[in-house]
């Protein structure tokens, strides 16, 4: 078994608890065995000889989530996501390696796919077949015909399949879908309560799945070991079905009012807000560009009341729709511009809080004893300066379970 003492560092644990000065964190095995003040730490046994890493007064946090990604999708600087209809399913697969390593680069060290990936993607990262974060996947999106996951085009081709849609127009048939992706053994179920952005067919103020079918979806996860359903959800209509339909977790939630804010916080649901930037028209239609920019602009002027509210915010992007991969933590700052947190309260939103969401608590999202060591060093004191987590550069170090995947700041390690 391998110890390592990493010293010589601010500690922000990710519960919300005041950062510690001076700190160390025991690292055993892949697992975290102390953490706290240097001058209470346990004595270290030299014959042992654990690895002593010092880390120079910058800041350690736990890793970082993104609950909302889309590995499938190449982002705005890949181009247009139809160019992946042009290239064969293994190519696809190759181009996953390195948008995953982008990812964990930028100290986000557990991802919640959303649509796109597969278990397989999931079982080869675990496995240690290809690096990256540690994945939860939905595999596929429901949604009704003529709703978000339909890319039927006005020249017949049909793109569904190829973004990861499967069609449903009944509560049987959603029933039967779930129960297809169960089989499977997926982390999360993905519906659309709501028209989408991208999708050509649709708006997203316009109703999607229906409460019933939601429910039944959410009936279904829970009946087969507990598995939660997230809604994709951007208008006011779609939020509602998505609530009183009992899922897990919001995503989007732009024209959420304040009676369905306080159902949510009783009802313990999740938002997951996507305030990054909006779609650019390069990689899209002129018509999503237009939707984006609208439908983004109402994020930003909402999301602070559901901060407010004392709805539980956790962090996802839509990274590879609409930011790169590798920019997944620029939304944390946005938390803080718009959403009126603290720097403090932004982080644990992009630790604990969506390990919560994720349902691994238990084991991720707070730098403390049992926990495994999924650990990113951030140069500086990102409480004075939340930017710092933003760029890539300043995430200096990202231990994903004890070892360094990512050591720019060239620790000793």
């Amino acid at each position: 078994m391998t110890t390592t003492i990493l010293h010589n560092a601010q500690l922000i644990d990710g519960t919300g608890g005041d950062p510690v000065a001076d700190a160390v964190v025991v690292i055993d095995d892949g697992k975290i065995t102390w953490a706290g003040a240097a001058t209470d730490a346990p004595p270290v046994d030299d014959s042992q000889n654990p690895v002593k890493v010092d880390l120079g007064g910058n800041t350690i946090t736990p890793g970082f989530f993104d609950v909302h990604v889309h590995l499938s999708l190449p982002g705005p600087s890949g181009g247009s996501p139809m160019r992946e209809a042009m290239v064969p399913p293994s190519f696809r697969y190759f181009e996953l390696i390195g948008r995953l390593k982008k990812t964990l680069a930028a100290g986000v060290t557990t991802v919640r796919d959303l649509m796109g990936v597969d278990v397989g993607v999931r079982n080869a990262v675990e496995y240690g077949m290809i690096e990256g974060p540690r994945l939860l996947v939905a595999d596929r999106m429901l949604s009704q015909t003529g709703g978000h996951a339909d890319w039927h085009l006005a020249s017949n081709i049909d793109g569904t399949a190829l973004v990861g849609g499967d069609l449903v127009d009944s509560v049987d048939e959603a029933r039967r879908a779930a129960r297809v992706l169960l089989r499977e053994h997926v982390d999360v179920i993905k519906i659309a309560s709501s028209g989408g952005v991208t999708s050509m067919s649709d708006e997203p103020g316009w109703l999607g799945f229906r409460t019933e079918m939601v429910a039944a979806v959410v009936e279904e996860g829970k009946n087969y070991g507990g598995v939660p359903v997230a809604a994709h959800a951007i208008g006011y209509a779609g939020i509602r079905a998505a609530v009183e339909g009992g899922v897990h977790s919001v995503e989007h939630g732009y024209e959420i009012d304040d009676e369905l804010r306080a159902q949510m916080v009783k009802n313990g649901q999740f938002l997951v807000p996507t305030l990054l930037e909006t779609i650019h028209p390069d990689t899209a239609t002129p018509q999503a560009a237009a939707k984006s920019a609208k439908w983004h602009a109402m994020a930003h002027e909402s999301i602070a009341k559901s901060v407010a509210a004392g709805i539980k915010i956790a962090v996802g992007t839509d990274a590879g729709l609409v930011p790169d991969h590798g920019a997944n933590l620029g939304e944390i700052p946005l938390l803080v511009q718009y959403g009126g947190m603290t720097p403090m309260q932004a982080i644990v939103a992009g630790t604990k809080t969506s390990a919560e969401c994720c349902g691994v608590d238990d084991k991720l999202g707070t730098i403390e004893a049992g926990k495994i060591a999924d650990i990113v060093v951030v140069a500086g004191d990102p409480l004075t300066d939340i930017s710092a987590v933003a760029d890539n550069e300043k995430i200096l170090l990202v231990m994903k379970q004890g070892h360094a995947a990512v050591n720019r700041g060239a620790f000793s390690i």
